[in-house]
């Protein structure tokens, strides 16, 4: 019976045992065996790994491209406009040794820290170095800014042994303190871009106004012109016909005459005249006896 009792004790040790001496490691991950905190070997390709068992441990770190958002930040461009950055970048751990041996057991949360104490006085240097504006910053330029960031923070980065995979700005924006002065300058800016349109429509409808006019005066003056024309070419007409009419028979021309000026002279009912009664004027009134003798 106690036999039986230490085989069974036997085998479940050996079971502890192999079970303790391997680990598994996936194709996420990268694994160190430690002894006393050296590394004693490490582990990259997915699989069945084996340690000393009670003597050596396995830390496993992710292999994957990790992210890290930075904590906003303020910098100033050459033209002197302060901007909030606020940044990411994606990385992850190229050599897993050099990794260990520079953050040790503060694992990926210590190297995001560290990452971010690099990457911030990167942003700082790149986006207040000279002929960077705030504009630059604004504009789709920034992508060559970010890659400049990357390349500064990767140089930094593998001394952690991390690859820095990409730099992203993700938001640039104005001091709360400077919001005010930039939209009321915004504003002014847009007041002033709305009164030259204003002017330059005033001027436009003013030289449509001045062609219009111009072009009144010429039709005005073109159907005057016309109308004279037409007046005069009748006034001779009628002229001809009175000198025709004159010559055909002078009496009656000199009888028709007559009563014309009666008609304008006697217009109206309050119309006064001063002359004699044997005036020639009315030589057709008095009758042709006196016309007659007016004409001797």
């Amino acid at each position: 019976m106690n036999k039986l009792y230490l085989l069974l004790a036997a085998v479940v040790a050996v079971v502890v045992v192999v079970a303790s001496s391997i680990f598994i490691v996936d194709e996420r991950e990268k694994a160190l065996v430690l002894q006393f905190g050296q590394i004693k070997a490490v582990k990259e390709e997915p699989g069945l790994g084996f340690k000393v068992p009670f003597i050596q441990d396995v830390v496993k770190y992710d292999s994957r491209i990790l992210s890290i958002d930075t904590v906003p930040i303020e910098v100033t461009p050459s033209d002197d406009r302060r901007l909030v950055v606020d940044a990411f970048a994606r990385y992850r751990i190229a050599d897993v040794v050099v990794f260990r041996q520079a953050v040790g057991g503060d694992g990926l949360a210590g190297a995001a820290n560290r990452l971010e104490g690099i990457l911030n006085p990167q942003i700082r240097e790149v986006l207040g170095s000279d002929g960077v504006t705030s504009n630059t910053i604004l504009s789709a330029d920034r992508s060559i800014l970010a890659t400049r960031i990357k390349e500064r923070a990767q140089t930094r980065a593998a001394a952690l042994g991390l690859e820095v995979v990409d730099v992203r700005l993700k938001q640039t924006n104005l001091p709360v303190q400077n919001l005010d002065a930039t939209f009321a300058r915004m504003r002014a800016e847009r007041e002033r871009e709305a009164a030259d349109e204003i002017a330059r429509g005033n001027e436009a409808a003013q030289r449509v106004r001045a062609q219009a006019d111009r072009t009144v005066v010429e039709l005005v003056s073109e159907a005057n012109k016309n109308s004279e024309i037409t007046r005069g070419e009748a006034d001779a007409q009628r002229n001809r016909a009175y000198a025709d009419a004159y010559g055909e028979d002078q009496e009656f021309f000199e009888f028709y005459r007559s009563l014309t000026a009666y008609e304008r002279a006697l217009k109206g009912s309050n119309s006064s005249m001063v002359i004699t009664p044997d005036s020639e004027f009315f030589n057709y009134l008095n009758g042709p006896t006196s016309r007659a003798s007016a004409a001797q």
